[in-house]
């Protein structure tokens, strides 16, 4: 713990200490917060200190269903989607989500004024505008942490009435307001500890992978806990040559197993079994990570925080659809750096091919791929996430 943050912790060490986190939506969103909270909460443990948490979120949302297995006090306020295009009835749904925002910061204003919180986290999603202006209105101490390269909608709203606001990459100050920008700190987006922790032998023995060669490269292609249309269907464009070139780990999701499984059928034996295919992969991910020589994979901001901490080379193909262009505009970014190798725009099996065979045949451009992704992780990034919310931390005993 910085020096700053724990003489803030002195004045009542024994008074737990109050943290409202919001932010979610999606797993984006919601797993840097829940990482965050599981760090601050050993840090505080180990001085002796309790800690207490209220997460504020959508009924609806992946945060609620998070806070409820963490155990975790969640309460609920309205909330209201701004969308971008100019059609003219979704201008009339903002005007209508206006309205629900409104109601959304009355609540949020009364649930900041019971908790009294030390400090108030929101990390992204339409539910932390609410929350994070009502922080501002009760004089609540408001940490604002962007996980992603561009900085979302939600979070620009929110930027100059935050305490401190924290950035996963150097290349996001630049878009901060000016008053925002000095401030400002880089953390990186907080990666699961246990996704740090894999071991490949264990990813043998869970998964049956005795028929891998392990003289050949692993590959390990995801397209997220769902799966991916696009992707499975460029895995399969080119799965038999790169069965010949390497083992294979396709995580398909669940819809698309039985499918794709009937297609694997066709196989030779050889081929066969050098591929797992699976609908998911569950507490064996870190496992497999660490077994993977190459990853496939979108490029959410969860996603790229993981590959480029462990330092993987990757090859990465945007969801089109994402967010304000947001995978797309994080694999760009990587592929700049020569610490990744992106494909945008309409990707075809060939193009896949050529992207994934430069760093089959040649060990060496494949490490230098990885070295330069690791120069972008930041394994760290809970814990300074975590020294943001200390140094800011109200000194009083949290009453108004």
């Amino acid at each position: 713990m910085t020096g700053d943050a724990a003489d803030r912790l002195l004045p009542d060490p024994k008074r737990p200490f109050r943290l409202i986190v919001t932010g979610g939506g999606t797993g984006g969103h919601t797993y840097p917060a829940l990482t965050a909270v599981r760090t601050l909460q050993g840090r505080l443990a180990a001085t002796g200190r309790a800690l207490e948490v209220l997460w504020v979120g959508t009924a609806d949302g992946l945060e609620a269903r998070v806070a409820a297995a963490e155990g975790i006090e969640f309460a609920t306020v309205a909330t209201g989607k701004v969308r971008r295009s100019r059609n003219p009835l979704e201008i009339v749904s903002n005007i209508k989500d206006m309205g629900r925002a409104l109601l959304g910061v009355i609540q949020a204003r009364s649930i900041v004024s019971g908790f009294r919180p030390d400090v108030v986290l929101a990390t992204g999603g339409y539910v932390a505008v609410p929350v994070g202006l009502a922080a501002r209105m009760r004089r609540r101490p408001l940490v604002v942490h962007e996980q992603t390269v561009r900085l979302g909608l939600a979070n620009r709203m929110l930027a100059r009435a935050a305490t401190r606001f924290a950035v996963s990459s150097e290349s996001t100050l630049s878009l901060l307001p000016e008053s925002v920008r000095a401030g400002a700190v880089v953390t990186g987006n907080p990666v699961r500890p246990e996704a740090l922790s894999g071991r490949p032998e264990r990813a043998v023995e869970a998964l049956g992978l005795h028929g891998f060669d392990r003289s050949l490269p692993t590959v390990y292609v995801t397209g997220g806990a769902q799966g991916s249309q696009q992707i499975n269907t460029l895995m399969y464009g080119i799965l038999p040559w790169l069965l010949s070139h390497a083992n294979v780990i396709h995580q398909c999701g669940a819809a698309n197993l039985e499918g794709l499984r009937r297609d694997a059928g066709q196989l030779p034996a050889e081929l066969a079994a050098r591929y797992l295919l699976t609908g998911f992969v569950g507490p064996e991910l870190p496992d497999v990570l660490a077994l993977a020589d190459v990853v496939i994979s979108r490029s959410g901001a969860g996603t790229i925080a993981e590959l480029t901490a462990l330092g993987k080379a990757a090859v990465l193909i945007p969801l089109a659809s994402s967010a304000g262009g947001e995978q797309e505009h994080n694999a760009r970014h990587l592929h700049e750096a020569g610490a990744a190798v992106a494909l945008l725009g309409n990707v075809s099996p060939d193009g896949l091919r050529q992207a994934v065979a430069p760093l089959l045949a040649d060990p060496a451009y494949r490490a230098d791929i990885a070295k330069r992704a690791m120069a972008h992780g930041r394994p760290d990034a809970a814990d300074r996430l975590v020294d943001v919310v200390l140094s800011v931390a109200s000194p009083t005993d949290g009453s108004h």
